[in-house]
């Protein structure tokens, strides 16, 4: 993997850390997610009449994808409300990469150097040390958090090579984003419009800055799909954790334990091999 790459993938990583802080502060999780959403559903309606229309044969892949992100969103508002975010997000984002890599070399083909299966384990091990760190508070949401970790191993790998088919990753990225914005829209506006039109008019701001990321930083990641195994790019990315720990002490100001600060090296480590892999 060149550097430039590897740069992106990293800049990419800390924008989803960035949207999801924004998620995580929001006084209302849910309402904030779809603010998220909205922001970038608007962006992308904005910005794809100006965009090449994706290929015929990546079209099967977008569908597939904005289902499963649909799916994606609800499982991370259900876990949430169940379980603790500190605790269920790195182990949906540390088990996923691992899922993926396995997936793409067992059934799709793909093939990673030795050096590339050790970052990522190295990478899947830390963020799920950061997991294990917490108090197992309830079962139901840990086990909702697994089931979505092979939500997002599942549109990973559709994603990797959908976006190849696609000819246009920004295209092919914008659609999926203004296809899963529109049902969720739909849902805040029937369920619970007075509330969402308020916190639309108080947190406006806050979706621009998750919607915005939130975009940049999956659109990258396809992007850079393109040019490397999708498996190594997933496991890169999700060096999100790394952003999200140094927001957490940094701006939230959370206490963050010494099982957390090894854990955040051990990721870093894995992150230096997949450079190299």
């Amino acid at each position: 993997m060149t550097i430039f790459v590897f740069s992106v993938v990293l800049f990419a990583a800390g924008l989803h850390a960035i949207w999801n802080a924004v998620v995580k502060g929001g006084s209302d999780k849910l309402l904030t997610t779809v603010l998220v959403t909205t922001w970038a559903t608007l962006i992308a309606a904005v910005c794809l009449p100006f965009l090449p229309v994706p290929s015929r044969e990546s079209w099967p892949f977008i569908g597939a994808s904005t289902l499963l992100q649909i799916g994606y969103y609800v499982l991370v508002a259900r876990t949430y409300h169940l379980a603790d975010m500190s605790q269920t997000y790195p182990l949906m984002r540390g088990t996923a990469p691992l899922l993926v890599a396995i997936t793409s070399v067992a059934f799709l083909g793909s093939h990673l150097s030795p050096s590339a299966w050790a970052g990522i384990a190295i990478i899947c091990a830390g963020i799920l040390a950061m997991a294990a760190s917490g108090h197992a508070n309830n079962r139901a949401g840990l086990m909702l958090a697994l089931l979505n970790a092979g939500v997002i191993a599942s549109y990973t790998l559709i994603d990797g090579y959908g976006v190849r088919l696609s000819g246009t990753p920004a295209s092919y990225t914008l659609w999926i984003f203004l296809l899963t914005g529109i049902p969720l829209i739909a849902w805040a506006f029937v369920a619970r419009r007075v509330d969402f039109k308020n916190y639309i008019a108080a947190n406006w701001h806050l979706g621009l800055i998750g919607g915005a990321g939130t975009i940049i930083s999956y659109g990258l990641a396809l992007w850079a799909m393109t040019l490397a195994p999708v498996a190594v790019i997933a496991a890169l990315r999700e060096t999100s954790i790394l952003f999200g720990t140094a927001i957490s002490m940094f701006i939230l100001k959370e206490q963050v334990s010494k099982v957390r600060m090894i854990a955040v090296c051990i990721i870093a480590t894995g992150a230096g091999i997949l450079r190299f892999a």
